[in-house]
């Protein structure tokens, strides 16, 4: 016989698929919404990120006198690749004074503004996430520009953090006291970052369950691109050359974009879960 326990629980499992639906599929009983445009959100969240906030980054990175490897290191290191993938990862970038040499002030400038661009794309993704309207409609254009602008140095900052600290370094990251102060920062960033995004529409509280969720979901992406991604990106590197890479980047994209609103939207609806087993009645 099944217990009171087993059907709560099975219950909530049910509370929680149904709000997922009717949160990012917009209306209910829509069973493939939800998935759809959740996937949706991650492929735009990729092809943004590739085209505007890569570009930024490269140049970023090259500029750092202590990676001399430049942003390929970054993403390798991203990725977990394996050492029969990092160099197939390096193939698809200048090396990093060539990126310098050629990095006019209008280029960095168009790259400043494109990066921008991907901050507005995710702070899209986050109002879809809580169901609110644009920011730029409760505030002026100049603070919501802020806002974007403040998010996107929060998010260099956070990388930052990982390439010029003890961080970077593969035998203090694997440490149980390195795995630590790394999930701890990303939360912390997670935790800000939506509340830059959201212009400070909801509370702290409300988003530290997402922030979570996301890290977790993130160190689960880790430990799938080691297993998965880097040996495709050998394999396709062999099959169809530099663009068999590219196409890995690119699914990795969707998946960080997957995990990062997925996992915004799964704090959210664990929040007000929790709320309404709270309230009387």
């Amino acid at each position: 016989m099944e217990s009171s326990g087993d059907r709560n629980h099975a219950s909530l499992g049910r509370r929680l698929i149904r709000r997922f639906r009717t949160v990012m599929g917009g209306k209910r009983g829509d069973d493939a919404g939800g998935g759809q445009e959740l996937m949706a959100r991650s492929m735009g969240f990729a092809a943004m990120g590739f085209l505007t906030l890569v570009p930024l980054l490269i140049v970023l990175a090259a500029a750092d006198p202590t990676q001399a490897a430049g942003f390929a290191r970054w993403l390798s290191r991203a990725l977990s690749a394996s050492e029969e993938a990092q160099p197939e990862i390096r193939q698809l970038f200048a090396p990093p004074r060539r990126a310098l040499r050629t990095t006019t002030s209008f280029s960095l400038a168009a790259l400043a503004v494109f990066g921008v661009t991907f901050a507005a794309t995710v702070q899209t993704g986050y109002e879809r996430v809580w169901e609110l309207g644009p920011a730029r409609r409760d505030s002026s254009y100049g603070r919501v520009l802020a806002g974007q602008v403040l998010w996107l140095c929060l998010l260099i900052g956070y990388l930052l953090v990982f390439t010029n600290t003890a961080l970077w370094r593969q035998e203090v990251i694997s440490s149980p006291q390195g795995t630590a102060a790394a999930l701890v920062i990303t939360v912390l960033f997670l935790w800000a970052s939506q509340k830059i995004a959201l212009g400070g529409r909801v509370g702290w509280t409300a988003l530290l369950p997402g922030a979570c969720a996301t890290t977790a979901a993130l160190l689960g992406l880790r430990l799938f691109s080691r297993l998965v991604f880097s040996p495709l990106i050998v394999a396709n590197a062999v099959a169809y050359g530099p663009v068999g890479a590219v196409l890995v980047v690119q699914s990795w994209l969707v998946a960080v974009g997957f995990v990062v609103y997925g996992g915004a939207l799964a704090g959210r609806i664990l929040y007000e879960e929790a709320r309404r087993r709270r309230s009387p009645g």
